[in-house]
């Protein structure tokens, strides 16, 4: 099977090439810096020719709400359009649980990608995983100029990349639903505990705030949940269990 991974060389699209490499499939990374621009079509009618499946695991990035907002808009459409020239018979995109209820933010800009994808006419699957290990970490870790971190009083069920690659992997191994699939990983927490967990493990003891109108990818929430409703893989690896291995000498 040959699948081309918008986004293949960023966190969840790299494992996902290397997964589907080490199954016996053609995996193919695409992405600026392999000469393919979803934003204006640039590589992509070379690289579909012959896929039998694309995933989308694009990510513009958190920061700036329009931008991403105008990025998977223009992205999908132009995707879309290409896939539909060749042919392809699955299109899976890597979404986020929370779409569809949060509002702004990265929510908001996947809704609108969901919603194309829904409309295309292409077999599709739409898979929406909690937030991952390495981005949670990352973004409480970024601002270590803070006096505080700031965070919502939310439930949250983050999920390591390899294991949301290896989801993502077993769905292509499968016929399109046409429909949501969620991945989460084996745990529940409330953000500001998680929080508090990740700042001590880096020698980080700015205390946690629990605050209302502090927003979490870019999207206020009060009292929503960013939990899964499938079941858990067996194997699936524990926050806990990832936080040591992030930090053991490499």
């Amino acid at each position: 099977m040959k699948v081309v991974v918008i986004g293949g060389t960023g966190l969840v699209g790299s494992k996902l090439v290397e997964q589907l490499g080490q199954a016996g499939h053609a995996a193919i990374a695409a992405a600026r810096s392999t000469g393919v621009d979803t934003t204006t079509g640039a590589g992509l009618d070379a690289v579909l020719d012959g896929a039998d499946a694309v995933v989308d695991a694009s990510n513009p990035g958190y920061a700036d709400p329009a931008e991403m907002l105008r990025f998977f808009e223009l992205s999908s459409r132009t995707l879309l359009a290409a896939e539909k020239r060749a042919e392809v018979r699955h299109h899976i995109v890597f979404s986020a649980i929370g779409t569809g209820r949060v509002t702004g933010g990265y929510y908001r800009a996947k809704d609108v990608q969901e919603a194309l994808v829904a409309r295309s006419g292409i077999p599709f699957t739409i898979v929406r995983s909690a937030p991952l290990f390495e981005y949670i970490y990352d973004a409480f870790d970024a601002d270590r100029a803070a006096e505080a971190v700031r965070v919502p009083s939310i439930r949250i069920q983050p999920i390591a990349a390899d294991d949301a690659a290896a989801e993502l992997l077993r769905l292509l191994q499968r016929p399109p639903v046409n429909a949501v699939v969620e991945v989460a990983g084996p745990n529940i927490y409330q953000l500001p505990s998680l929080a508090q967990q990740i700042l001590t493990a880096k020698d980080d003891y700015r205390p946690v705030v629990t605050d209302g109108d502090a927003t979490f990818f870019g999207a206020r929430m009060t009292g929503e949940a960013l939990t899964g409703g499938a079941e858990v893989e067996p194997d699936s690896i524990s926050f806990q269990d990832w936080l040591r291995r992030s930090l053991a000498p490499a």
